[in-house]
């Protein structure tokens, strides 16, 4: 597996890859805004989008966004979310191996700690991310959600 950051061509095989993500999602919205709202996202800095590609496909991606941060030496923390791999692809180390490139991108970035969350209540999942240097034990999530 080719690992490199997501670039502005590669947005049709992201929302395809996105499918896996969850079985039902939020409409999304007319192809212009989609695109801004890509070209947005790759033009930050601080934000990164990783992809795995076997033999030119996109089969797996995470994202990480870098939040500036007063506490903590002024470090900042890092975010990761979106991970998932094409159902056909999972099960060789793809998904750990875009983590790991997330992780090292939090690292160069001075990040004090970097955070992800799931809905995914199966332990195999909590497995996965665990394996990957993940601590489910130190902290507890909540979260607030709004309608569209």
């Amino acid at each position: 597996m080719q690992i490199r950051s997501l670039r502005t061509e590669d947005l049709d095989a992201l929302l395809r890859l996105y499918t896996h993500l969850h079985a039902t999602d939020d409409p999304s919205p007319v192809r212009n805004q989609l695109e801004e709202v890509w070209a947005e996202m790759l033009e930050n800095q601080r934000c990164r989008y990783f992809g795995g590609f076997v033999s030119g496909e996109l089969v797996s991606c995470c994202t990480i966004m870098v939040i500036p941060n007063l506490t903590r030496g002024a470090r900042p923390y890092g975010l990761i979310e979106n991970v998932v791999t094409h159902q056909e692809h999972r099960g060789h180390g793809y998904g750990k191996a875009l983590l790991a490139q997330a992780l090292e991108f939090g690292r160069s970035q001075h990040c004090y700690k970097v955070m992800l969350m799931t809905g995914r209540k199966d332990d195999a999942t909590h497995r996965f991310y665990e394996s990957a240097g993940f601590d489910s034990q130190s902290k507890k999530a909540f979260v607030a959600k709004f309608v569209a």
